[in-house]
């Protein structure tokens, strides 16, 4: 059985999932305005993995019995005046998540509930990877700074980023 206390905190962070993905999209509507078509699909496929999350959230509320109270997502920002800036935001955003989901943790122990703690050690070891994922562009971007050929080297690479439901165990071997 899970406590209101806890339904209460994944429920919330179901809305900071989906706040993430409109985030993402936001930004990938955005790069697709300035025609960086590689960076509007990085974050098509981010917006994409924000909402696994959510899902993974509001699956793991329904299966312990709780109820999925979905609430209002708040407008994202729209435009960024560059690649760096965006990337510098998604950085300081998957570290604010990070945040979260440590804070979930620590209610999870407090609240003795074992089985939460377990579900969310995966979403431990999936932020340092979109922390790492992020800070790795916002520094490749600081490093070229306003080189058009570089931003465009990067755009094209970016193109090659495609969507793994990460969420979902392997089955192949």
């Amino acid at each position: 059985m899970i406590t209101e206390k806890m339904l209460s905190a994944l429920n919330d962070q179901v809305n900071a999932e989906l706040f993430s993905a409109y985030l993402y999209m936001a930004m990938s509507a955005d790069f697709t305005d300035k025609n960086l078509m590689g960076f509007a699909n990085w974050m098509k496929v981010q917006a994409q993995e924000e909402m696994t999350h959510a899902m993974k959230f509001y699956n793991f509320v329904l299966e312990r019995g709780g109820r999925a109270n979905l609430m209002a997502v708040e407008n994202p920002q729209a435009e960024w005046k560059t690649p760096l800036e965006a990337f510098k935001a998604a950085y300081e955003h998957e570290q604010m998540i990070t945040g979260r989901i440590n804070s979930l943790v620590e209610l999870a122990r407090s609240e003795k509930d074992p089985a939460t703690e377990s579900m969310l050690n995966w979403f431990v070891d999936e932020q340092v990877e979109e922390e790492s994922n992020a800070d790795e562009l916002v520094q490749k971007l600081k490093m070229i700074g306003e080189d058009k050929g570089a931003i465009f080297f990067i755009d094209q690479e970016l193109k090659q980023r495609v969507f793994v439901d990460s969420t979902q165990a392997s089955t192949q071997q």
